[in-house]
């Protein structure tokens, strides 16, 4: 139980061990259809490495003995995603309000099995599960990562891997950047061009290429099996390059832009002036709305140089208005908070310079800085991928500070907190995974762990056990200095 990330709220190690044999099975109770499916979902995952039958089935008149016992519960100190876990030598049981906190619980039992276990052949092991109790639930209700698909596109079977490494930490919000100055990713009805040409190239002239709407809706079905729920964003109004390329109505001076493959940032702006924009932005939104079940719609807002200050805040003011009237709240990069902005908007902060002013206005705040958060900056100054605009953020930075310190800003106003990796310099799976891992884990860390449960000297042992995890797994991960890998 020392190698849990995150670290529980409450966790008592016993002094034996449970083993899982060729006789044991999955209980549910309820045997409805969302515990049956977390149910198959712990089975498939363990099945390959193990070799064992583990027969799904439902815990009425059950013996639980020598069985994994999964089971909705009434224990409402636990809130929507907390659960409790009690392994003895004679079974494992795993109790939640709520099937999301069956699911974080089970991410928990797979981690007190041995690295082998993520082998995806039989393995020659006894699979045996320390004894003691876990009594856990999150910090915060925002716990998330973004991926850019917008300088380079990364496809959905990516997408979908990457998703399965923030379930595994307890993670619950992909936010997906899904258009920039270098592409647009998502098919928008009626607006065509978008994905055509706005679509066609990225950072460098390479990744080129967008989202049906089938897919999308494939990826946000895929995530919320695992409980996580996608927040898209569409950037705006600068960043907006792969639009203005693809429509020369939505500039001032009728002209199309040419498609952009640099990495330069704040030359670009929809035209302000024209209804021709209100009416682009709204179609947009509206078909985002009825593609996400999430509660927002991420308008960006962040380093809108070309566009005019007082404008700026006008926008970002009616634009407000139309995504809650397609039935969403509204998210942006923390400079929207320039403008009046409703309580029920979110302001994800990067720099601080408006975290004040987000909160004076009483809105949540969810905590992405960049020198701390952002996966997507350089370890050092010898890290083959990745700038550094905002720093070196080794893994010690990205795991040692507190969200609820940071300044201008209280407690009660943290929504959560997000890693953001953007993609210039990615192209490949393979190349995500080094960038994320293991900072990712640290992030997770800090949006589920107590404050008081934390400690960095504990975290670099624990991430080393993962270490061997990941190898068996076949993850490409930053073998950090900081951390003594076994």
């Amino acid at each position: 139980m020392h190698s849990l990330i995150p670290v529980p709220a409450e966790f008592t190690p016993g002094n034996a061990l449970f083993v899982l044999n060729h006789h044991a099975r999955i209980l549910i109770e309820p045997a409805a259809s969302e515990v049956l499916r977390i149910g198959n979902f712990l089975a498939n995952a363990l099945r390959p490495a193990t070799g064992l039958a583990l027969p799904v089935a439902d815990a009425t008149n059950a013996d639980a003995r020598g069985n994994i016992l999964l089971a909705l519960s009434d224990d409402r100190a636990l809130g929507d995603e907390g659960y409790a876990l009690e392994i003895t030598t004679d079974a494992v049981t795993l109790r939640a309000p709520r099937a999301a906190g069956l699911f974080y619980g089970v991410q928990t039992l797979r981690q007190l099995l041995p690295p082998a276990i993520e082998s995806q052949t039989q393995q020659n092991e006894i699979w045996r599960i320390p004894t003691g109790v876990v009594r856990d639930a999150p910090r915060y209700t925002w716990r998330g990562a973004m991926l850019d698909v917008a300088r380079h596109f990364f496809k959905t079977a990516d997408v979908k891997r990457f998703i399965d490494l923030l379930a595994r930490y307890k993670m619950n919000r992909l936010h997906l950047h899904l258009s920039d100055d270098q592409g647009w990713r998502i098919e928008i009805k009626g607006w065509d061009k978008l994905t055509a040409i706005g679509g066609s190239t990225g950072v460098d002239g390479k990744n080129g290429g967008y989202f049906t709407q089938d897919e999308y809706r494939d990826l946000v079905a895929y995530a919320a099996e695992q409980y996580i729920t996608v927040v898209p964003e569409i950037d705006t109004p600068g960043h907006t390059n792969a639009a203005l390329a693809s429509y020369a109505e939505l500039n001032c001076d009728g002209v199309a832009r040419a498609l952009y493959t640099g990495i330069e940032v704040g030359f670009s702006s929809l035209c302000l002036d024209k209804e021709i924009t209100y009416k682009f932005l709204d179609d947009v939104i509206r078909e985002l709305a009825a593609l996400t079940p999430g509660a927002y719609i991420h308008i960006g807002g962040d380093e809108a140089h070309a566009t005019d200050p007082d404008a700026y805040k006008k926008f970002v003011e009616r634009v407000e208005k139309i995504v809650p009237a397609h039935g969403k709240r509204m998210m942006g990069w923390e400079e929207i908070a320039q403008a009046k902005i409703s309580p029920q908007s979110v302001a994800q902060i990067w720099r601080g310079e408006h975290s004040a002013r987000a909160v004076e206005q009483g809105a949540r705040v969810v905590l992405s800085p960049a020198s701390k958060t952002y996966l997507d900056m350089q370890y050092n100054e010898t890290s083959p991928l990745g700038l550094h605009w905002a720093g070196y953020v080794e893994v010690r930075d990205a795991y040692d500070w507190d969200p609820a310190t940071w300044q201008g800003v209280g407690a009660e106003n943290i929504l959560g907190v997000e890693a953001p990796l953007w993609s210039e310099t990615l192209l490949t799976l393979r190349e995500i995974e080094y960038m994320a891992l293991p900072r990712l884990t640290a992030i997770a860390e800090i949006g589920w762990s107590p404050q008081t449960q934390r400690d960095w000297n504990s975290y670099r042992e624990r991430a080393a056990a993962h270490g061997a995890r990941w190898d068996v797994m076949g993850l490409n991960y930053y073998r950090s200095p900081q951390i003594d890998w076994q």
